[in-house]
């Protein structure tokens, strides 16, 4: 009861205090702003009486400080007006190269792949941090967690799992588990999973293009049949999980069921044993600097940690009422220290 209070308390109104928020993000047009969970953190932003921005993450720079030039990391900052309608959600009141240090806190909304790219701006944003800037999620924890690896740290949830790039090393895996899935290390909405039987005849092949013949690491899980019941999304904010979950349920004659290809997310209450995962897992990450945080679960056992842009915000509202977005939002002026 504690912690649903804690996490209703967003619904009594906007903080006292605005803020200037920049969300770090793709480019403007990619967002589809009817399922985006990022648009709903930019909403409830406003809402919240907030001053909204976005940053593309290709314009971040860092230049050295010196007479006549701005110094440190910035960007070219977007100043958002929210819309209501999904298909013409916002307006631009004004666009200007800004210093990161001119925000009161920074949001780190860049999609994977997990590229150097994607490093690069990691690289930055830590620089923006050395400078007094407030970056959620922590760049050396987006860095330091990969989405798929970060669960061998808490391999008491975990099903069997492989990492490897050695071609014998998971050909005998597939041979033990009989029925495996396998998945690129940098992947996101499920792209290039492949679910092998220790009989399929294109398992050399398919091991040799996910792995480029041997120079790419990735992961091999056993296959878990429960995922007929759903790919389950958990939520951490602030180290704490949302109430409710998205169950990811795929479509008929598929394995995988991200939403991005074709799934469907029912929410549904959190189970004891989803409980006991996040909760272990929710004070470790919210010290690391992981203020949200998207737990993949399957069945009982955890599959992945994501953290670089957890999505199912839009998804868990519109069945259940329950505003993650308002929540998350809530957090970071917390974390600013506004109450």
């Amino acid at each position: 009861m504690t912690q649903q209070l804690h996490f209703e308390k967003h619904l009594l109104g906007g903080s006292s205090q605005s803020l200037k928020l920049a969300f770090v993000i793709d480019p403007l047009a990619e967002l589809k702003a009817w399922k985006d969970s990022t648009v709903a953190m930019m909403r409830a932003a406003e809402k919240h009486g907030h001053e909204v921005y976005t940053i593309e993450c290709a314009s971040l720079c860092w230049r050295r400080p010196e007479a006549g030039h701005v110094g440190g990391v910035f960007g070219e900052a977007v100043h958002m007006h929210m819309r209501p309608d999904d298909h013409d959600w916002y307006r631009e009141r004004a666009r200007q190269w800004t210093p990161l240090t001119t925000f009161d806190a920074v949001i780190m909304r860049k999609d994977p792949p997990f590229d150097f790219e994607f490093l690069t701006a990691t690289w930055l944003l830590e620089r923006a941090e050395a400078a007094g800037v407030r970056v959620f999620n922590k760049a050396r924890a987006l860095r330091d967690h990969s989405e798929k690896i970060a669960i061998s740290e808490f391999d008491q949830f975990t099903p069997t799992t492989l990492v490897a790039r050695d071609a014998q090393q998971l050909q005998h895996f597939i041979d033990e588990q009989r029925d495996v899935i396998l998945k690129p290390l940098d992947g996101m909405g499920g792209s290039q999973i492949f679910r092998i039987h220790r009989n399929d005849p294109n398992r050399n092949v398919i091991i040799e293009t996910l792995t480029h013949e041997g120079t790419r690491t990735i992961m091999a899980q056993r296959y878990l049949p429960e995922i007929s019941a759903g790919d389950k999304r958990i939520l951490l904010i602030a180290g704490q999980p949302v109430p409710f979950c998205l169950a990811r349920i795929p479509k008929a004659g598929e394995t995988r069921g991200n939403l991005a290809v074709g799934g469907t997310g029912v929410a549904q209450d959190l189970s004891a044993r989803d409980r006991e995962i996040a909760e272990t897992l929710g004070p470790i990450l919210i010290k690391r600097g992981l203020m949200l945080v998207g737990l993949d679960v399957i069945g009982t056992h955890l599959t992945e940690i994501n953290v670089t842009s957890p999505t199912c915000m839009v998804e868990i509202r519109q069945q259940t009422g329950f505003d993650a977005a308002g929540t998350f939002i809530t957090a970071i002026e917390h974390a600013c220290g506004v109450t």
